[in-house]
């Protein structure tokens, strides 16, 4: 018997992607259906549908679902579920599809019939509504207030059957680890209590620290990057799984790390965001999910700690994957290693902040960053990125 966290709101996985077997009949008829084109957030959740990442949905949502979300972080039925899941059509292909219907959903930009949805709903929903709760703003700056208010008028509703993950499972073939494939390699491993941790950048000194205190208490960690969509500068996957894996080969103990990515991206929520990592992660597995400062945050929209306060916010029962809760971290001179406001008695003079955007700063501007910033096997890596964009 299974001593992991069961997925959330079921006692067993839902992937929507039809069976092999299945699918070239269904993509046949496919091609005869009406087709929505899908944004890049509307493709990364239906890969995240396909691979059952987003269980127990079975499609995108319906306006009650949709409100439900979006003011009390629950569907329609008392499950917890805090961003809403939605597929959006301009008014004009919204009013010629009729309730009942199949349409085909295809990739908007590149062109690949993606899925089916039997259409049991068409909704216009409040768009600022929404945003308010989601984002905890309406600015338009904010790059997923950004991206709600692009949004076509009318959302469609219904089930979806899937017929592709894109280019991700070749892409990403050692990388790409669907829940039943991860929860396989945790019972394989031995292990029942793991930690998740979400990334979207290589990872520096704080992020190694945060990553090892989790191992010390958990049976051991899973560095789960983001293959989706990120904002203009971030750092490709490729070059940071080449640089995590050297940070995991030189500085963890073997067999207490698994890398892996997944194909979410990023709303930047900030601490509805943390929720949505944490009951992604509980359907990959993982029992635990490592929240540092401003968590899946964007510019000055959130305080430092939101992602962790929301957490006690929930009833009881909502969630089973549960934060792991750590300060500000940072490199103490005088301590001679990494620490946190709760472990380090000195004064900021003797402290080296540490961020992600500060070493891409560094990166870019070719200034040296010191081993007590990044491992100078991670950093070796990135230059050589560097070099390449200077060269190009």
């Amino acid at each position: 018997m299974s001593n992991l966290v069961p997925p959330h709101g079921s006692s067993a996985l839902t992937p929507l992607l039809l069976p092999e077997v299945e699918r070239a009949e269904a993509f046949a008829r496919a091609k005869t259906l009406k087709q929505v084109p899908l944004s890049s957030r509307e493709v990364s959740d239906l890969f995240m549908f396909a691979m059952g990442a987003y269980t127990p949905l079975d499609g995108f949502l319906g306006y009650d679902d949709w409100r439900g979300c979006c003011v009390d972080m629950k569907l329609d039925n008392g499950v917890f579920w805090p961003l809403p899941i939605t597929l959006s059509a301009p008014a004009d292909l919204a009013d010629s599809i009729h309730i009942g219907a199949d349409v085909a959903l295809v990739d908007g930009a590149a062109g690949e019939i993606l899925a089916i949805l039997e259409v049991r709903e068409k909704s216009r929903i409040d768009r600022e509504l929404e945003c308010d709760h989601v984002f905890r703003t309406t600015d338009a700056a904010h790059p997923g207030v950004a991206k709600v208010m692009r949004q076509g008028e009318v959302n469609l509703a219904g089930r979806v059957m899937a017929l592709s993950e894109g280019h991700y499972p070749a892409t990403y073939e050692d990388l790409y680890l669907r829940p039943a494939a991860s929860r396989a390699l945790f019972l394989e491993k031995g292990w029942s209590r793991v930690a998740a941790f979400q990334t979207r950048n290589p990872m520096h000194r704080s992020h190694e620290y945060l990553a090892k205190i989790a191992v010390e208490i958990t049976d051991g960690v899973f560095i789960h990057q983001v293959l989706g969509a990120l904002k203009p500068g971030d750092i490709p996957a490729d070059v940071r799984t080449e640089a995590i894996q050297a940070m995991i080969d030189n500085y963890f103990v073997p067999g207490t790390v698994i890398q892996a990515g997944y194909p979410i991206e990023m709303r930047y929520a900030g601490p509805r965001e943390a929720l949505l990592h944490a009951l992604t992660r509980q359907n990959f597995g993982c029992s635990h999910l490592i929240v540092g400062r401003d968590h899946a945050g964007v510019g000055e929209y959130y305080g430092p700690f939101d992602a962790q306060h929301i957490f006690d916010e929930l009833w009881d029962g909502a969630l089973r994957t549960v934060p792991i809760k750590i300060d500000i971290t940072f490199y103490c001179r005088k301590c001679d290693g990494m620490a946190t406001a709760k472990t380090c008695p000195h004064d900021a003079e003797h402290r080296v902040t540490i961020s992600g955007t500060r070493l891409r700063e560094m990166l870019a501007s070719g200034d040296d960053i010191s081993a007590e910033f990044s491992r100078p096997e991670v950093v070796a890596i990135l230059r050589a990125y560097y070099a390449r964009l200077s060269a190009a």
